[in-house]
């Protein structure tokens, strides 16, 4: 199975296909309206701006399942994100990213990729922390831990990186201009 094999749902509820993408650079991430990481979203329009002509599409997919930090449903959330951060880029319907009811999508990227920490930076230690009182192992899984981890695909549907929610802005725009 390739990623260009997946679907997955608009927020208005049409079925979509990933081979829409085919031939792009794409980010994809799993996102919420009420974390500490939502700020993200602010870089991750400047990004969009600065890339989409390059070949670069965004795209989200608000996840409800850490915190209950997306309780809204798919028209409340868009509504916010294009409020507060202005966003551009393609916002999909409410998702799972983990568990039976994960997205297929979010199961194939999990399973092809690894978890490498969240690193030294204060936001890192304090997410290590928590995560290691809900589960002493949670290291060992390719899970998604916290809403807005990312993975970078090439234009040939490839993996290239998976960026944990502590990981620098700056090092996931750096890693998107290499590959575009």
């Amino acid at each position: 199975m390739s990623m260009y094999d997946f679907t997955f749902k608009a927020r208005t509820g049409e079925e979509l296909s990933m081979a829409a993408y085919r031939g792009k650079v794409l980010l994809i991430v799993n996102t919420a309206t009420g974390c500490g990481f939502t700020p993200q979203y602010e870089d991750l329009q400047k990004i969009y701006e600065a890339d989409h002509d390059k070949g670069l599409e965004i795209l989200d997919f608000p996840c409800n399942q850490f915190g209950n930090q997306a309780p809204g449903d798919n028209e409340e959330i868009h509504t916010f994100c294009k409020g507060r951060f202005g966003i551009s880029f393609p916002q999909f319907a409410k998702v799972e990213v983990n568990g039976e009811n994960a997205l297929p999508l979010f199961k194939y990227l999990t399973s092809n990729t690894t978890f490498e920490g969240f690193g030294t930076s204060k936001a890192g230690l304090a997410m290590s922390a928590f995560l290691k009182i809900q589960d002493w192992n949670y290291k060992k899984s390719g899970d998604i831990k916290w809403n807005f981890t990312k993975f970078l695909i090439d234009r040939e549907g490839n993996i290239l990186k998976r960026f944990e929610p502590t990981v620098d802005m700056e090092t996931v725009k750096a890693e998107i201009e290499k590959v575009l």
